[in-house]
């Protein structure tokens, strides 16, 4: 049986892929957007805009699998809370969620500092690691 200390780092995994491919899922549907030009919207209209806007957003597999996935892995999240400190299990996902967004992001080609991230991402591990031992 998994333990808690590796379900809260799956947790800080799944948030950190997630987080990633769901800000690349939003890129790529605020292109698809962009790109068929829609006539100015009157005031009135603005309202049923949005909410067509952000319902079209829901619908774009490239944001909504990963927000599901997200959303799982918050109600694990709740679930671990339950019966482990707060104080351990915030610490190890937020470090994890940290590390796992900067990896997988330069995984999808974002521009970043690749020797800082790293570093920054070693240094998370190693508190991680002394948080649980």
């Amino acid at each position: 049986m998994i333990g808690d200390v590796e379900k809260m780092i799956a947790v800080g995994l799944i948030w950190g892929a997630t987080n990633a491919a769901m800000r690349r899922g939003a890129l790529l549907w605020d292109q698809s957007l962009n790109s068929s030009l829609q006539p100015k919207q009157h005031r009135h209209h603005t309202l049923r805009a949005s909410l067509k806007n952000w319902l079209s957003l829901l619908l774009f597999w490239h944001y909504s699998l990963p927000f599901l996935l997200n959303l799982s892995a918050s109600a694990t999240f709740f679930a671990i809370l339950s019966h482990t400190p707060i104080s351990l299990a915030v610490p190890v996902t937020n470090a994890t969620t940290f590390a796992a967004t900067a990896v997988v992001g330069m995984l999808f080609g974002e521009e970043t500092r690749v020797g800082f991230a790293l570093l920054g991402t070693a240094f998370i591990v190693i508190g991680v690691w002394l948080c649980i031992t």
